[in-house]
């Protein structure tokens, strides 16, 4: 059973709990929805339980979390769990229908021993949706959710980085094609964020001033541009590693999501929805894709953090998919096979 609902002043944001105690988040385009509706089915009580190991080798934490095995794979037509609960349907989302919402996911990669916490973000209740067609109002909600998400997750003691992304499609491993991303909160920060984080300190201390901001500003003025607007980038990198790859970041140096007022956060989102389409454009069919938000930990290296979307596919041609070999796995040496000029071309023009 749902416990009672907490709604906040604005009444578009709704949290309620599902029958195992896991907590979902309503988050509407408009005020004054009702999201009381119980969830029906008869679970056990929720149990995470992921272990953090550390790989003393490569000096890097890795997650075990087996009970991940038995997750729902690619269920049958009427089957979704992240569709609405309707028609005899009953599924992770108790509301007949929905804006967006965020919930703990049910076989988390944390929490537990590991610590942190997994949620599950709905864009839409669209099962043959994407993020790229959303319109404004949905992706100023998503947006929202997103920063509400990054502040909320990051006040927890257990958390050290919260981290937003997307996969899209079979091709990259998505388990469920109903449009929706994951959340993160991570109890240390990632070996990538780790990296850029060491980068932007090193360039601090050798040239002063931002990493990013410095990279932001020579890329508006090249060729590798993609799309933009006054106050955001969005540009394929010069050493990409993926066939198409793009970042998406502010001209100004912001740390992360709630960082921006709510103008500047739509116009961010703006953008990184034409950036979808646009990979969509390159093939006939559905582009996969991988997205993910880099941001400032919760409490250290904020001041050498600069907000971040990076966007990329390994479909390297219409029927031809780059595969990791082990130069890339194994001595994380990349190749691409793709100019990064020419893939910015492609996609500036599409």
């Amino acid at each position: 059973m749902s416990s009672a609902h907490a709604v906040t002043a604005s009444s578009r944001r709704t949290s309620v709990r599902l029958a195992d105690g896991r907590e979902i988040i309503y988050f509407d385009d408009v005020p004054g929805l009702d999201r009381s509706t119980p969830d029906r089915r008869d679970l056990p009580p929720y149990a995470p339980a992921a272990e953090l190991r550390y790989d003393e080798l490569q000096g890097e934490e890795v997650l075990v979390a087996a009970h991940r095995q038995n997750r729902t794979y690619q269920p049958a037509p009427g089957e979704c769990p992240l569709c609405p609960s309707r028609d005899g349907h009953l599924s992770e989302i108790p509301a007949s229908d929905y804006h967006v919402v965020s919930f703990e996911n049910r076989f988390p990669s944390l929490g537990g021993p590991a610590g942190g916490r997994c949620e599950v973000l709905c864009f839409t209740s669209d099962h043959d949706g994407s993020f790229a067609t959303l319109p404004p109002e949905r992706l100023a909600t998503v947006g929202r959710a997103w920063a509400d998400r990054t502040t909320e997750l990051g006040e927890r003691p257990d958390v050290e980085y919260v981290f937003l992304f997307e996969n899209r499609g079979a091709a990259i491993g998505a388990t469920l094609p109903h449009p929706h991303g994951q959340i993160y909160g991570f109890p240390y920060i990632p070996p990538i964020p780790r990296r850029m984080l060491a980068a932007a300190e090193r360039f601090r201390e050798e040239h002063g001033g931002c990493l990013m901001c410095d990279v932001v500003a020579r890329e508006a003025a090249g060729p590798r541009v993609v799309a933009e607007t006054d106050g955001f980038l969005a540009y394929v990198p010069e050493a990409a590693r993926w066939p198409y790859e793009v970042y998406v970041a502010p001209r100004s140096c912001v740390p992360d999501l709630p960082a921006l007022d709510a103008a500047a956060r739509d116009e961010l989102m703006g953008l990184y929805a034409d950036v979808l389409r646009r990979f969509d454009a390159l093939y006939e069919q559905t582009t996969p894709y991988m997205a993910c938000w880099y941001q400032a930990p919760a409490r250290t290296s904020r001041d050498l953090a600069h907000l971040a979307a990076r966007i990329y596919t390994p479909q390297r041609t219409a029927d031809k998919l780059k595969f990791l070999a082990t130069s890339e796995t194994g001595g994380g040496a990349y190749i691409n096979d793709v100019l990064p000029e020419t893939a910015a071309a492609r996609l500036r023009e599409l």
